[in-house]
């Protein structure tokens, strides 16, 4: 007898068909192939994702609010809730929905030896994930790099497992389940040193003290290239990915297991005032020997990479490069060419307060002439949105509108 409350455990299994059907509809098997197609640098509809949505703000009919109240069921509950919401709103644009539940295996690790300080936090909403933070610098002295180690990881079978029974007896048969190995392997040190040391700290760094800006990376190297060698050791590296931090991750030419089946995912957002020399020598002269163990790269967050196109270039499984709001975006697809996926990030602010369907089709319709002018395999994601004023209107019509633009210059979706 199941220790799951049976009603909740039905409403569970009821939402599960629904996600199922949405998961293997026609619709979205013609975007999954296009999802490979593009990735594939063939010139198709572009991809079309929003993703990092304060959902808080939007639950206009009850839909996402949970009715289950075991933690168990409620996580499931919650789960199948935003893709069906997403379905039934946001149809417009495209979805990546993995065609199972996941269930994703712990890893721990013990880190590398130091944490950040955070000196002062700021929000304007008390329900918003997104807040101002400043931080002390933990590694003004440099005798902190004597306490800095390679992390080690362990991988937690017995919990995964565990995990997995409790969500297929929850879901029985309705939806398959699948234990998901380590997904996806991300490099952005720089990251990490703001909450280590704040950004000014960094930046001055280069100037004052290049040597000791050289010694951290060194570190940070040693401990990527540990935690890959780890993965890679144990087998841990999932192989078959939908989502590659809010993109399409399907592609061709993977290898069924190992680094050669996987993505990198690489960034560095606060060089974006930092020089293509300056990017060359203390990013990515550091980044090349760990991104090309993997399959492919993707590089490129909410930076500018206009002027550092040419050097990510000299990555050789380089395969598509971030175009953020504040690139010059006819710059990006003049060097990013056939070669490489333009990875067009739409500006936020303008579904922030009152979305303008003309300053949006300005937006979109721009990028999609400048890809057909250079050859850009192309996809558009609306991504790092913070609020959107409590006005779900504001998606719909930024979905409708790139969707209307879109049927002007490619076949419908």
């Amino acid at each position: 007898m199941s220790v799951f409350p049976e009603k909740e455990v039905a409403l569970v299994r009821e939402l599960a068909k629904k996600y199922k059907e949405i998961a293997f509809s026609d619709k979205q098997l013609r975007a999954n192939k296009r999802f490979f197609d593009s990735n594939d640098l063939k010139i198709v509809r572009p991809p079309v994702l929003i993703d990092e949505i304060p959902w808080y703000q939007i639950d206009v009919d009850g839909s996402l609010t949970c009715l289950c109240e075991n933690p168990h069921t409620k996580s499931i509950e919650f789960y199948l809730r935003l893709f069906i919401f997403r379905n039934k709103y946001l149809n417009k644009v495209d979805m990546l929905i993995p065609p199972y539940f996941p269930v994703y295996l712990p890893i721990s690790s013990t880190g590398m030896g130091i944490n950040f300080v955070e000196k002062e936090e700021r929000l304007t909403d008390n329900e918003n994930r997104i807040k101002s933070h400043s931080y002390e610098d933990v590694m003004a002295d440099e005798s902190v790099l004597l306490q800095i180690h390679d992390p080690v990881l362990t991988a937690h079978f017995d919990a995964a497992q565990a995990n997995f029974d409790i969500c297929k007896e929850i879901l029985g048969d309705t939806l398959d389940v699948k234990i998901i190995k380590y997904s996806l392997f991300g490099w952005s040190p720089w990251d990490r040193l703001a909450r280590l040391r704040g950004i000014e700290a960094c930046m001055m760094d280069m100037y004052d003290r290049p040597e000791y800006l050289h010694r951290i990376l060194e570190k940070f190297v040693s401990a990527a290239n540990a935690e890959i060698d780890f993965l890679e050791k144990n087998d841990l590296l999932e192989p078959v990915l939908t989502s590659l931090h809010c993109t399409p991750a399907y592609i061709s030419g993977l290898e069924d297991h190992g680094l050669k089946s996987q993505w990198i995912r690489a960034a560095s957002q606060s060089f974006g005032i930092v020089s293509p020399e300056m990017f060359k020598e203390f990013e990515l002269d550091y980044l090349k020997p760990i991104a090309e163990r993997f399959a492919y790269t993707y590089y490129g967050c909410c930076e500018p990479l206009d002027n550092k196109i040419q050097h990510l270039k000299s990555i050789k499984n380089l395969r598509k490069i971030g175009v953020s709001p504040w690139a010059n975006v006819e710059v990006c697809a003049e060097q990013i060419g056939k070669d490489y996926v333009c990875a067009r990030k739409p500006n936020p602010a303008n579904v922030a307060i009152k979305t303008e369907p003309e300053h949006i089709r300005k937006e979109i319709e721009e990028t999609v002439k400048l890809s057909f002018k250079y050859g850009c395999p192309l996809e558009f994601v609306l991504k790092d949105i913070s609020t959107v004023s409590h006005r779900l209107e504001n998606l719909t019509v930024w979905a409708e509108t790139v969707s209307n633009v879109l049927d002007e210059y490619y076949d419908k979706a």
